[in-house]
């Protein structure tokens, strides 16, 4: 069945569907060459129509134990080639079957290269996926519809839960984490409470954490103001670390601002320098926000570490407070293990807290 992507900008880019289902949604592009299970069951792409710039998807196949959550959050997926028949020891199903069982459109043989340049040149867009022969009036209609903003609420546990382990005890605000997340923390000895996102800071503390993780998720940091004034409450009593829209929540509970970046970053193969000791990791990334550096000069923070492909801010550290924050993803699923270091500072952090 043909079928097509619009942007709201009129660009249109044709291909085939994988079924007859449309979608609405933010059109974004991931540049990692592997990972498609695990972006598309990444909640932070929640409302979001996913774009691979890698050509050749769904070569190794699916299986239950890549995915990141309970669900595939995403609108949509637009792929260059889809492949029929993968191939891996562990694979357990194919990608087109993953898909039509996840209720995911997919807009294959399209050309991602022209649509990637598209959106790098004009920016983050939003988007539709239709039939080819879809009239006019109806395209319109589904342009017309507004993108959740809601988006937190969608991902977040609908009820808190436990890892048990014997070590520090971490209670986790879930935002739309990814599972790995959990297991990097889980597999350190660290018992997890994790809770709803909007779980009061009266309800953190009284878990008695030695330490709150603020985890990945989607959206405008900005849509979810009340959770900022929570973070407000929490800031100080305990030590903190967050990752990604909580990097981005804390920044905004201590006085920061952060703004929309024009594409974003989404992709396993990203430089972030460590101005600390001045060595360059590559990260995994999923975020269309930034914290605006000129805002944190005069508040008590220190840089840690920048991009090195814009030269945004990607972690920032208190200097007197047990607080720091990372705006990537350091528990490589996909991606490099390379910044997994973060989760030994946290519990270093929490150790010296509790002396």
């Amino acid at each position: 069945m043909k079928g097509k992507l619009i942007l709201e900008d009129g660009s249109t880019f044709t291909g085939n569907l994988l079924d007859d289902r449309l979608a609405t949604g933010e059109v974004v592009f991931n540049t990692g060459m592997t990972g498609y299970q695990e972006i598309l069951t990444d909640p932070s792409y929640c409302s979001q129509i996913i774009t691979l710039t890698y050509p050749l998807i769904g070569n190794y196949g699916t299986a239950e134990k890549f995915n990141q959550s309970r669900k595939c959050f995403a609108n949509g997926l637009v792929i260059g080639e889809l492949c029929e028949a993968g191939s891996n020891w562990q694979k357990e199903n194919e990608l087109a079957q993953f898909l039509e069982d996840n209720q995911i459109p997919c807009l294959y043989n399209v050309d991602t290269r022209a649509l990637t340049r598209c959106l790098r040149s004009s920016g983050t867009m939003k988007g539709i996926i239709v039939c080819e022969d879809t009239p006019k009036a109806e395209c319109e209609k589904l342009m017309a519809l507004p993108i959740d903003k809601k988006t937190v609420k969608k991902v977040t546990t609908p009820e808190q839960y436990v890892l048990d382990n014997k070590g520090m005890h971490i209670v986790v605000m879930d935002f739309g984490i990814k599972r790995h997340m959990l297991e990097s923390m889980h597999e350190r000895g660290c018992k997890i409470t994790v809770v709803p996102a909007y779980t009061t800071s009266e309800a953190v503390l009284a878990l008695k954490p030695d330490g709150i993780f603020l985890s990945n998720g989607p959206g405008d940091p900005k849509d979810v103001m009340d959770i900022v004034e929570t973070i407000k409450q929490l800031i100080g009593k305990k030590p903190i670390f967050g990752i990604c829209l909580g990097h981005q929540l804390i920044a905004l509970a201590s006085g920061a601002d952060t703004y929309k970046l024009k594409f974003g970053h989404r992709g396993s193969n990203q430089p972030v320098k460590d101005l600390r000791t001045g060595r360059v990791y590559i990260s995994s990334q999923n975020h269309g926000y930034a914290v605006n550096k000129k805002s944190l000069e005069k508040l008590p923070f220190v840089i840690t570490h920048i991009s090195m492909n814009d030269g945004t801010i990607e972690g920032i550290h208190h200097k007197s407070l047990p607080l720091f924050s990372v705006q990537y993803h350091p528990e490589a699923s996909p991606g490099p293990d390379d910044n997994t270091y973060l989760f030994d500072e946290f519990c270093a952090m929490m150790k010296k807290g509790a002396n």
